[in-house]
């Protein structure tokens, strides 16, 4: 089985939410505090040398890291999971699939451990960081088809979009301002096999979803 190091409610969930969208079953391990000197660093630290979450150990031992990584070793076993290949849809999925890990990702690094990069203006750093992360949302928002991210397939890249709904700047600003990443959260907030997942990672959920999307 693979063992996924995370911390729920992190980058970790984009790869839980992956795995269960494909019924490949994993074991959890909780590396809360591995961002700080501890015990839960040493045990990341061993396996990944960035010390980042998700981390999978693979069933033969090997480490797999990187989400977008992650969606591509799914797709092997799971390729229903991602728009035929050659089809329009196939080139928005990839383009959007590294789009997010390149260019939203980078903006929690520096927003969350801004005293790293700019330890005479931190609070600077953060502020720039989600003001633009916020741009980012929006163009994305006009990129997405619907009722997916990429039109009437769920793919991979839909757990991106229910994860990262809840992060920064969180729902209500999600609500206000990106009205389709909005919809394709919910809607797949109400998936069932997804209910346990997005629960123990304390995300939005169908209890709380827009019903009328379902």
């Amino acid at each position: 089985m693979i063992t996924l190091y995370g911390v729920p409610g992190w980058g970790s969930a984009i790869g839980e939410v992956m795995l269960t969208l494909a019924d490949m079953p994993y074991h959890f391990v909780d590396v809360d505090g591995f961002d700080q000197p501890g015990p839960q660093h040493d045990v990341l630290l061993q396996i990944n040398p960035l010390c980042q979450v998700p981390t999978l150990k693979l069933d033969d031992g090997r480490i797999m890291t990187e989400t977008a990584a992650i969606a591509l070793m799914i797709l092997d076993k799971r390729p229903e999971l991602a728009p035929a290949i050659r089809s329009p849809q196939r080139l928005l999925f990839q383009r959007l699939l590294i789009w997010l890990v390149a260019n939203v990702y980078p903006t929690f690094t520096y927003a969350d451990y801004p005293e790293r990069f700019a330890p005479g203006a931190p609070e600077e750093l953060r502020t720039r960081c989600i003001a633009y992360r916020k741009t980012l949302y929006q163009w994305l928002d006009g990129q997405l088809v619907g009722p997916y991210a990429v039109g009437e397939q769920l793919t991979l890249l839909d757990a991106y979009l229910v994860v990262m709904r809840s992060w920064g700047p969180r729902t209500e600003w999600f609500k206000a301002n990106t009205p389709s990443i909005t919809a394709i959260a919910d809607r797949v907030a109400l998936l069932p096999q997804l209910q346990k997942v997005l629960e123990e990672n304390k995300i939005i959920s169908a209890q709380n979803a827009n019903p009328d999307v379902a």
